[in-house]
């Protein structure tokens, strides 16, 4: 297989969000008539174990792939990782694993060997940019499901970011810190602002592919406004509402136990400590991109000697 490494930064182009752009219509009646919709008060004990999972990627380079016919193929070199953290009366990292691979619509690629790693072909259904990331996303949300199932059991499984790639992980809660996406018709956005720390929304129903409750939350925090500290939870619908409610009430006193400290973390206090930690021990294991890249041209320099 020829290809060639594009010179300029791998991050270049790339898209970085993780949310839909538009949210769909929500059902904000499943658990409280929106009439009647006002902050909960949590008032059930937090998990006694909760387990963390979290997931990192990163494109090393981006290639063009020579199909037979001379047609360029744009392709993805990256690196990801997944991996769990067990809280309970300590925090251990419970698992962690690394993969790199070639994401492509190339009918021609193949597996490139470098001096430093291995990138195993991952065909996807586009060729856009949009897609090949896309098709990095599902990897990486198949990898925190296996990464997770050694440990399916815990009360309460949180996973960062939104379930989009990441249903298979069963019983898990997805955790989404930033809020570039309005999900409540506007008469009912006043509740954020009127949340406590520990307080949730009541649970509203969203559908697009796929169906999910949700549910906003306020983690504890010093100072700030009343949108601070703000954050979005959610779950599939594969539930009943009252198991979904029991979740909901679980995951907001639970979280409030691992709220960051601005001293600590300039993402205070949405980026918890299990999920900070995790991701600094991830990014570690993906190793130096730009070794990655110099061993990238340095395979793709030696298939063009005669």
């Amino acid at each position: 297989m020829k290809f060639t490494v594009q010179p300029w930064a791998p991050d270049y182009g790339s898209p970085g969000g993780a949310e839909d752009l538009e949210a769909p219509e929500a059902n904000v009646d499943v658990e409280v008539e929106a009439s009647r919709w006002a902050p909960i008060t949590v008032r059930v004990a937090p998990a006694p174990e909760v387990l963390f999972v979290d997931g990192v990627r990163r494109i090393d380079a981006n290639l063009w792939i020579e199909e037979d016919d001379g047609t360029p193929m744009l392709a993805l070199a990256a690196s990801y990782a997944a991996g769990a953290v067990l809280c309970n009366h300590r925090a251990e990292v419970v698992g962690t694993e690394v993969r790199r691979g070639i994401f492509t619509a190339a009918a021609g690629a193949a597996p490139i060997a470098t001096r430093h790693a291995r990138y195993e072909v991952h065909p996807t259904t586009g060729v856009a940019p949009e897609e090949l990331w896309l098709g990095l996303q599902q990897r990486m949300g198949e990898l925190e499901g296996q990464v997770a199932a050694a440990h399916a059991d815990a009360p309460l499984i949180v996973v960062d970011g939104p379930l989009s790639h990441r249903r298979h992980v069963a019983g898990a809660v997805g955790y989404i810190k930033t809020q570039h996406v309005q999900y409540l018709p506007p008469n009912l956005r006043p509740i954020l602002g009127k949340l406590g720390p520990g307080d949730r929304t009541p649970l509203f129903l969203t559908t697009t592919s796929w169906s999910r409750f949700s549910w906003y939350q306020k983690l504890p925090l010093t100072g700030g406004g009343p949108m601070d500290g703000i954050v979005r939870a959610e779950m599939t619908a594969d539930h009943d509402v009252a198991s979904a409610r029991r979740t909901a009430d679980l995951t907001a006193s639970t979280l409030s136990r691992f709220a960051s400290a601005g001293h600590k973390d300039p993402r205070a206090p949405q980026n918890l400590y299990p999920i900070g930690g995790l991701e600094r021990r991830l990014h570690h294991l993906l190793g130096d991109r730009d070794l990655m890249y110099r061993s990238l041209r340095v395979a793709a320099s030696l298939l063009s000697l005669p």
